[in-house]
């Protein structure tokens, strides 16, 4: 859908509904906790629906608000004329944006995080390509939080085009430099051009974020995945069905970006904590509630890469399951805390 028609619809829709939801809280939040109240005499169940309901409504007022944001930056900075000062802006709404979600899920859901990162070394230690696990909705929230928050690093993003529907990602994201991409392979060379273009010209506070399994980690996409695997690339199967815990990568865009960016490192992404909370049902379920959500990093100088195409896959291949490795033991119920 072209950009002006899409945000023609989505923009208003999310307005009306922050409206529809904040002006009706004091009695939807009633409601909440009643229900709550009956499900946890009934089955000890954390208040998950409130939780959510709160969570919604803050997610509502941060998009209108960020919206605004936007919109004030554009003016700001002459209406786009000053370039540096647009997108200088965008990455503060944006690192504001996330942090604000971020804050209200960790306080709302009582989350604990261990952050091994040790491996990144100095901050903000670009320029880094960063290939992440993904298993929620909520984990997205992560590389802000931890790479660009905390270490001072501006990421570039390669996102799913569908993502698009969300107007303050759609309106910062497509102006910041980021890849939006469609997953049902009608444009694969035109996605991998412009997934090789993020990498270009990167600097020491730079960094590309791909997410190499393509889509939320869950048994039945495992299987799918596998089901492919068999008819595409046999040969790789019996290493595939070895992963436990994340779904075979398709290397595509991690190899586009190494290809067009020779000099940055690698970055291994992995967590474990979220598994099982990639739809709003299974937040529903509680199971967030206190939980202890464990990061890892692991970084590797690109002098450790092999030049070779298929020695770089195979190599790719190796440290993807070393994060498979290090998720299903985190997973274990003696190391879960």
């Amino acid at each position: 859908m072209p950009t002006l028609r899409r945000r023609i619809v989505t923009i208003p829709v999310v307005v009306l509904l922050a409206a529809l939801v904040l002006g009706t809280l004091p009695a939807t939040l009633t409601v909440a906790v009643l229900v709550d109240l009956f499900r946890y005499l009934r089955r000890k169940t954390p208040f998950a629906v409130t939780r959510l309901l709160l969570f919604g409504a803050v997610y509502l007022l941060a998009e209108v608000v960020g919206l605004l944001a936007l919109c004030g930056a554009w003016v700001g900075s002459g209406f786009g004329a000053s370039r540096s000062r647009l997108i200088a802006w965008t990455y503060a709404i944006q690192s504001a944006w996330v942090a604000t979600l971020f804050n209200t899920v960790r306080n709302l859901y009582r989350v604990r995080f261990e952050v091994d990162d040790d491996a990144l070394g100095p901050a903000p230690g670009g320029p880094v390509l960063v290939l992440m696990q993904h298993t929620s909705l909520v984990d997205t929230l992560l590389p802000t939080t931890f790479l660009t928050r905390r270490r001072g690093l501006a990421l570039r993003w390669v996102l799913k085009s569908e993502l698009l529907v969300d107007p303050c990602l759609d309106v910062a994201g497509l102006r910041l430099p980021n890849a939006f991409v469609r997953r049902d392979g009608t444009d694969t060379a035109q996605s991998l051009a412009r997934v090789a273009a993020l990498a270009r010209d990167l600097g020491p506070r730079d960094g590309v974020l791909i997410y190499p399994e393509g889509t939320r980690f869950t048994p039945s996409k495992r299987r799918r995945a596998l089901d492919r695997l068999a008819t595409s690339q046999p040969a790789l199967l019996p290493r595939a069905e070895r992963l436990q815990r994340v779904l075979p990568p398709r290397l595509g865009g991690p190899l586009a970006l190494m290809e067009a960016a020779p000099e940055a490192d690698l970055v291994f992404f992995a967590h474990h904590g979220f598994e099982g909370l990639a739809t709003v049902a299974a937040v529903l379920s509680g199971e967030l509630v206190g939980k202890t959500v464990r990061l890892r990093f692991w970084r590797h100088a690109r002098a450790e890469v092999p030049v070779d195409r298929q020695e770089r896959i195979a190599w790719l291949w190796s440290r993807w399951e070393e994060v498979d490795a290090w998720v299903t033991d985190a997973s274990q119920p003696n190391n879960d805390a």
